[in-house]
């Protein structure tokens, strides 16, 4: 229970010194936002008088009462961040909404300072006089609502409806939402586009009133400040800057600007002209994923043309002329499509440049080598990879995590792979594996694995500790690199010797946790790999310990044909010569459930199950 507080202490004070740091809102929002930022760090004395009591026993009811003050600053943070990293216009737009998550966030935290016994803790007396005051100030905060801006309500609405809106509409709107300069409506312009990137590309409800309310606030800027209007009518300037297109923006076939995207029926966007010469050729399947499409029916992406066009504006790019002479570029037609001389500049400011250079061009590698086929041939044939395999031990976490995905990306060609490994990079990417960000140990998981589809080479993965590093992942990461880090399990266990590592380095009982947790969406990939390591007899041991049965019968019921598949064949190694585990299956009513499998499964099942069966008939019923 120590350990426990202790960790949840450190987790508290984490989580107050991030919320501490956070910048000043700039926002309609902001007066919310500073209350929060405010309340929350007066919690301060009272995490650190607790950190200072550490190694004293407390009992459960503290422990849950600070459980839920983490869980509550835990929200606190991630709705703070939205605010600061989210589009103004729509803060103003859903300030509503806004408010009431801000109030169910001040609840949250006022019931769990209710909850801890304060009594039953060794705190000073000046801060359980500070703490009271917070209390209070909770409290009062808690059911009240911010008073709705009227002004700035009437303003909003005259500004959509009105045909001709008044100017000083405008101007009073750029104010209010500090939206007054060129980095300003910059910012503001990136956040709208992250917003409908991250959902996926299916538009707000509110888009367009957010991209019309965007050009007009910028017209206002600069008729406010005719220098700025200038700085943009510099198109000499803005060339020879070259802004980077967004990948987003760019036709999967012909990597340049979209001027008409639609959708197909996968969900991806193309340019129409590069799409409809794909389908006129007669294929039936999307470029990009290769998934056969359901529907040739090509729909109109708004949402992205718009952004598109609010892109070009603010970066004074022409929007693109048609795009009817769309060419294919596919790989081996003619030679590679790549741009060398890029590539050699981006090696140059590999192997050269200073570290703001060196994570800019891992950057952009990483996206043109995810981008098609003839990249990942030419970046590799300009020797990118043992450069790519230095900069895994970058001290700069961008940096690694360009590189670490680089490295994935290229992979993917059969010949890059053994350049990867002979370049030495499995030892590195084990270590990004162990001590790298969040994304950069997702793709290092991913690229091991991408790599252990060698044979070979799941020798040397398993030899060099990765084992270990992903069985951390499976029980920490994220849910994408979960996924990775049993994908590349399940893989490495294909051979013998990386199924005794597995097993040692104790990844049956997660993985028997993932198996009793059916809404975690890890059962598959925790069947699978369970199935393989049933096979060894360690493996067996400790599946034997972890008490699966009750779970396997139960899937082998109910389960998806390829679950219940891997169910059977788990639970045939652990009743074969093991009287007592066929018992306990018995007792659960596995004779029933694996009967319909032997009529209905799939082969293997079938046989997993009638093997079974056979087992069953064997053991005495009178036995107890």
């Amino acid at each position: 229970m120590v350990h426990q507080k202790e960790d949840l202490i450190n987790h508290l004070m984490e989580l107050i010194d991030v919320v501490s740091g956070l910048p000043e809102c700039r926002s309609v929002c902001k007066r919310m936002y500073s209350n929060l930022v405010r309340r929350v760090k007066l919690l301060s004395p009272l995490v650190e008088d607790l950190k200072d009591s550490d190694g004293v026993e407390v009992g459960d009811d503290v422990v849950h009462g600070l459980e839920l003050l983490r869980l509550a600053l835990s929200s606190a943070l991630e709705l703070l961040k939205s605010i600061n990293e989210g589009s103004k216009i729509l803060q103003a737009l859903q300030i509503e909404n806004i408010s009431l998550r801000f109030l169910n966030v001040t609840e949250q935290i006022e019931d769990a300072l209710s909850y801890i016994p304060y009594n039953k803790l060794d705190l000073s007396e000046e801060v359980r006089e500070q703490i009271e005051l917070v209390h209070a100030q909770f409290k009062r905060a808690k059911g009240k609502m911010e008073s709705p801006d009227e002004q700035l309500e009437k303003d909003l609405a005259m500004a959509q409806r009105e045909q001709y809106p008044d100017p000083m509409i405008f101007k009073r709107l750029s104010e209010k939402l500090h939206l007054m300069t060129i980095n300003d409506l910059k910012k503001e312009s990136l956040a709208i586009h992250d917003m409908v990137i991250s959902s996926g590309g299916d538009p707000e409800e509110c888009f367009e009133t957010i991209a019309y309310l965007l050009r007009k606030l910028k017209d206002c800027a600069m008729t406010e400040n005719p220098e700025m209007d200038a700085l943009e009518g510099d198109k000499s300037l803005i060339k020879h800057r070259s802004p980077v297109i967004p990948d987003d923006f760019r036709c999967p076939i012909s990597l340049e600007l979209m001027k008409d995207p639609v959708i197909v029926s996968t969900g991806q966007t193309y340019e129409r002209s590069c799409i409809q010469k794909w389908l006129d050729a007669g294929h039936k399947t999307c470029p990009k994923t290769q998934q056969t499409l359901l529907h040739t029916a090509l729909t109109p992406n708004y949402v992205l043309k718009s952004l598109i066009s609010l892109w070009c504006e603010n970066n004074g790019v022409e929007l693109p002329k048609s795009q009817g002479t769309c060419r294919n570029k596919r790989s081996g037609a003619g030679g590679s499509d790549c741009d060398r001389a890029a590539i050699d500049a981006l090696l140059q400011k590999l192997a050269n440049g200073n570290p703001e250079q060196q994570r800019a061009a891992a950057g952009e590698l990483r996206l043109l080598a995810k981008r098609n086929a003839d990249n990942r041939v030419c970046i590799a044939g300009a020797g990118a990879i043992p450069l790519l395999v230095e900069l895994l031990s970058s001290s700069d976490s961008r940096t690694q995590e360009h590189a670490v995905t680089a490295l994935l990306n290229l992979s993917i060609n059969e010949g890059n792979k053994g350049t990867i490994v002979n370049a030495g990079a499995i030892p590195d990417i084990v270590d990004v594996l162990r001590n790298g960000s969040m994304e950069a140990r997702e793709n290092a998981a991913a690229t091991l694995f991408s790599l252990s589809v060698v044979d070979e080479n799941k020798v040397a993965i398993g030899a060099a500790g990765a084992i270990p590093a992903l069985i951390d992942l499976l029980c920490q990461g994220t849910p994408r690199g979960k996924k990775d880090a049993a994908t590349a399990i399940f893989n490495l266990s294909i051979y013998q010797g990386n199924k005794v590592r597995a097993v040692r380095a104790g990844i049956v009982p997660p993985l028997v946790r993932l198996l009793k947790d059916p809404g975690g969406g890890m059962m598959d990939e925790a069947l699978a790999i369970l199935a393989i390591l049933a096979s060894h007899q360690e493996g067996k041991a400790a599946i034997s310990q972890s008490e699966p049965i009750p779970v396997l019968v139960e899937v082998i019921r109910t389960g998806s044909p390829r679950n219940r598949e891997n169910a059977a064949a788990i639970l045939w190694s652990l009743c074969t010569g093991d009287v007592q585990s066929l018992k306990i299956a018995r007792d659960l009513g596995a004779e029933e459930v694996l009967k319909e499998l032997s009529e209905n499964g799939t082969d293997r099942a079938k046989r997993k199950a009638g093997s079974v069966l056979e087992l069953l008939q064997r053991v005495d019923p009178v036995e107890s």
